[in-house]
């Protein structure tokens, strides 16, 4: 039997309007591509969710995950939902860690570098319960500051904090208490501050009392007499000078050059079933830290980090430092074009050496918040993420130039003249006079 002949209408097209048509959608889908992120077309290789919550501090250390959040970044890598959400303190971070965003907290952080490791081990958390973690980038080198109360413009102290134990002992024996703030115990700013009063002579757990003090509220309890020293980054050391209520006495970055500072942490639970969408999350960081460090780009960087919802500061708080002057608050002592500028990409600064973590975790031991003979090396090997970090910078074009070679940047030296060999972190331990712990 034959077959009826079909309309021209209902018949199959030919190759040739296949073709054509083909081509019309193909257009379509190009043009439509420009308009979305990346990732959006290509369902088997995008992130396996758009949103995630991380935390931040406000300080100037946190701007890459402020201009990847304004700049449209995390949707450019297929992450458009992406919240930025500020945190009171280290402490509510912390808290918020542990809850991550199924328990309404969060599921990383602009976060001090010891932290992951204190949270994975269960030193920081409630009922020592670890929450593991893991470090996925560094987010800056250099440039926090320790301030002294205004009582000592009279010392001008400097890198040296010897006389200042002097000062203390004077005003301790009038009756007075004396306190050193730091943010959180074991992070950053505590080793930073420990480490310039035990070098000074001054022990910074019997000479001085060690407080905890938000970032944000440093200014205003120096201002009624909280402290006589703190330490903590931008922009809150150069907001209390411009208050006139102390002056910065060290840029941290003078006791240990290019030294890390703060890190993109994120739960491992989260990255273990997302890891595209943490990768996505990484890459969106690491090209705005390269934005962020062009000098260019430093003005509209402090209007972008003055805002409400990030910093909440006025611009002049915090642009100069950013750009590299240095004003100390100390008649005639300011410096131009600062070499312990901060850094957010330039000297590798992005990239999570696994030899700083060690440093870290050896400085907290030091000071007895992990036991004597803890095996610093295998949690590194744990937390430290940085074949994660080779991986996306690969996949984004990053020069062969621009990606260390090695996991260990090698020996450091500080200004005292101290040498930290990752390879014998015991020696180093063993050449510093003031400690908790026997070597």
């Amino acid at each position: 039997m034959t077959k009826p002949t079909l309309p021209t209408s209902r018949r199959g097209l030919s190759r040739r309007q296949l073709l054509k048509a083909a081509g019309g959608t193909a257009a379509l889908l190009a043009a439509a591509k420009l308009n979305f992120p990346a990732g959006a077309f290509a369902q088997g290789a995008g992130p396996e969710v758009t949103k995630a919550t991380l935390g931040f501090i406000a300080l100037s250390d946190a701007g890459p995950l402020f201009v990847a959040k304004d700049k449209g970044l995390f949707a450019k890598y297929g992450m458009p939902d992406v919240e930025v959400a500020k945190q009171a303190s280290w402490g509510t971070t912390r808290d918020n860690l542990v809850l991550g965003s199924e328990g309404n907290g969060i599921d990383g952080a602009h976060i001090l570098t010891p932290m992951p490791y204190l949270i994975s081990a269960g030193k920081v958390t409630q009922n020592n319960v670890p929450t593991p973690m893991y470090i996925l980038a560094r987010l800056n080198l250099d440039s926090q500051c320790i301030s002294v109360a205004k009582e000592y413009a009279d010392l001008k102290l400097g890198v040296d904090a010897s006389p200042f134990k002097a000062a203390l002992e004077k005003k301790k024996a009038s009756g007075k208490a004396v306190k050193a703030a730091m943010t959180f115990p074991g992070g950053t700013h505590d080793l930073w501050i420990r480490y310039w009063l035990a070098a000074g002579g001054i022990d910074p757990d019997k000479d001085i009392e060690t407080i905890v003090v938000p970032p944000p509220q440093m200014v205003a309890n120096m201002k009624v007499g909280t402290m006589d020293c703190f330490c903590v980054g931008e922009p809150w050391n150069l907001q209390l000078i411009n208050q006139g209520i102390g002056y910065t006495a060290v840029n941290t970055g003078e006791l240990w050059n290019k030294h890390p500072e703060k890190s993109l942490g994120m739960r491992a639970a989260f990255v273990d079933k997302y890891p595209k969408a943490a990768k996505a999350i990484l890459k969106a960081v690491m090209e705005a830290q390269q934005w962020a460090d062009k000098a260019e780009n430093k003005k509209e960087l402090a209007t972008i980090m003055g805002k409400r919802q990030w910093m909440n500061c006025p611009v002049e708080d915090v642009y100069d430092r950013s750009a590299g002057k240095f004003d100390y608050g100390i008649p005639g002592k300011v410096v131009e074009n600062s070499p312990h500028i901060m850094k957010y990409w330039r000297d590798f600064a992005s990239y999570p050496f696994q030899s700083h973590d060690l440093w870290f975790m050896t400085e907290d031991i030091r000071w007895g918040k992990y036991e004597a003979g803890f095996d610093s090396k295998a949690l590194v090997a744990k937390v430290n993420r940085e074949d994660m970090w080779r991986e996306a910078a690969k996949e984004m074009g990053v020069p062969a130039s621009e990606i260390p070679t090695s996991t260990s940047r090698g020996k450091e030296t500080f200004f005292d003249g101290k040498v930290f060999d990752p390879e014998n972190p015991a020696a180093y331990l063993k050449s510093l006079s003031i400690k908790r712990v026997d070597v």
